[in-house]
C-alpha cells in the first residue's frame, strides 16, 4: 500500500488563494456579458440568483431534427437539455452546441431569438410605426407648421437629404434618399437604445460584427447595381496613368479592384470598432468600483467619485458618437454610390 501524499505549504498556499479569488469579481466577464450577443437577457444577480429574460432557442440537429424551447431550460448555461449546451470551449464559446453519444461535439443549425435579434426587430418595428406616423400627420396638416416629432426628425431629414445624399450622388438623389434614411437612423437608434440599460435597450446591435457587415453588403450591391461602364473603365483603364503600370502586369487596376471591397470592409471595422471600443471603456471606468471595492470598502466608495463622472461623460459622449458613427456610414455608403454613377469625362 503506498503512503498518501501530503500537499506541500506550495500547494495548499496556492489552492487557498484560488478558493478566495474564485468568488472574486471578474471585470472582463463583467464587459464581455455586456457587449456579447446572449441567449437571454440579463438583468440583475443578486447573490447566486440570476434574474433574466428567456428567449427562444430553435436549433435544428441532423440526429434530432427541430427544436424549440426557451433559453431558461439551459440554466444559464450551467447544465444541458436534450443533448444541448451552452459551450464554454474557446473554439464554439457562448454558442450552444450539441453532445453526440461518443462525447464529441458539433455545432447544430442555429436559429434562435437571441439578445440582439430582439433589439433589432424592436428598432425596426419602432421606426415603422415612428416614420409611418409622421407620413400620416404630414398628410393630415398639409398646410400647417410640423410639430412634435415631426419638429424632431425634420432637420435631421433635411440634414441627410441637403449635406448626405445631394452633394454626394448628383442630380439622381432623390432614388436613394430612402436607403440612406434608413440606413442613418437604423443606425443611430440602435446606437441610442444600446445605452439604455433596461430592455429591450441595452443589447449592443452594431456592436456586433454580423450586423454592420449586412449593411456594407447592402451598400455594396447598390454601388454594383447603380455603377456606370465609365466607373469601370477607371478602375481597369485608369485614364492619364502610365501605360507600365497597367501592362504588363496590371498593377494599379489590381489595386482599384482590391479597393472597391476595402473601402467596403473598412466600413464595417470603423462602425463596429468604434461602437464596441465606446462600450468597453465606459464598462472598464464602471468595473473599477468592483475591484477597488474587494481590496476595501473605502477604496471602492473611493474610486466611485472618479469612476462614476467619467461614465457619465462617457455615455455623454457616446450620444454623439451615435449619431456620427451614423452621419459617416450614410456618408460615405453615398459617396460610394456617387462614385459608381460617374459620367464620362470631358
Amino acid at each position: 500500500m503506498l503512503p498518501k501524499k501530503t500537499a506541500s505549504k506550495e500547494e495548499k498556499r496556492v489552492d487557498s488563494a484560488q478558493e478566495k479569488t474564485s468568488g472574486s469579481f471578474d471585470a472582463r466577464e463583467m464587459i464581455m456579458d455586456h457587449i456579447m450577443d446572449s441567449y437571454e437577457w440579463h438583468l440583475f444577480t443578486y447573490k447566486d440568483y440570476h434574474c433574466s429574460i428567456p428567449l427562444p432557442v430553435i436549433l435544428y440537429s441532423k440526429d434530432k431534427g427541430l427544436h424549440i424551447f426557451f433559453s431558461s431550460k439551459l440554466h444559464h448555461g450551467e447544465s444541458s437539455y436534450k443533448g444541448f449546451k451552452i459551450s464554454t470551449e474557446e473554439k464554439y464559446h457562448g454558442k450552444i452546441v450539441e453532445e453526440l453519444p461518443d462525447g464529441s461535439i458539433v455545432k447544430p443549425l442555429d436559429l434562435s431569438i437571441t439578445k440582439v435579434t430582439v433589439a433589432f426587430l424592436f428598432t425596426m418595428l419602432f421606426m415603422v410605426w415612428l416614420f409611418v406616423s409622421i407620413a400620416n400627420a404630414y398628410k393630415r396638416h398639409k398646410d400647417e407648421p410640423p410639430h412634435g416629432m415631426q419638429n424632431l426628425l425634420e432637420p435631421l431629414i433635411l440634414f441627410i437629404r441637403d449635406e448626405v445624399a445631394r452633394p454626394s450622388i448628383g442630380e439622381k438623389y432623390e432614388r436613394y434618399m430612402p436607403y440612406l434614411l434608413t440606413l442613418f437612423f437604423f443606425i443611430f437608434f440602435n446606437n441610442i437604445f444600446g445605452l439604455i440599460p433596461i430592455p429591450p435597450g441595452g443589447a449592443n446591435v452594431m456592436g456586433n460584427v454580423a450586423i454592420p457587415t449586412v449593411m456594407a453588403l447592402f451598400t455594396f450591391a447598390l454601388v454594383i447595381l447603380s455603377s456606370t461602364k465609365y466607373f469601370w473603365i477607371d478602375i481597369f483603364n485608369t485614364p492619364g496613368v502610365p501605360w507600365w503600370l497597367k501592362f504588363p502586369i496590371p498593377l494599379l487596376p489590381l489595386i482599384e479592384f482590391l479597393s472597391l471591397f476595402i473601402k467596403h470592409i473598412v466600413l464595417v471595422i470603423r462602425l463596429f470598432a468604434n461602437i464596441i471600443a465606446g462600450h468597453i471603456v465606459a464598462l472598464g471606468f464602471f468595473a473599477l468600483i468592483f475591484i477597488f471595492g474587494e481590496m476595501s470598502l473605502l477604496g471602492g466608495y473611493g474610486i466611485s467619485f472618479v469612476s462614476v463622472p467619467f461614465t457619465v461623460f462617457l455615455t455623454l459622449l457616446e450620444i454623439l458618437v451615435a449619431f456620427i458613427q451614423a452621419y459617416v456610414f450614410t456618408l460615405l455608403s453615398a459617396l460610394y454610390v456617387g462614385l459608381a454613377m460617374e459620367e464620362p469625362h470631358h
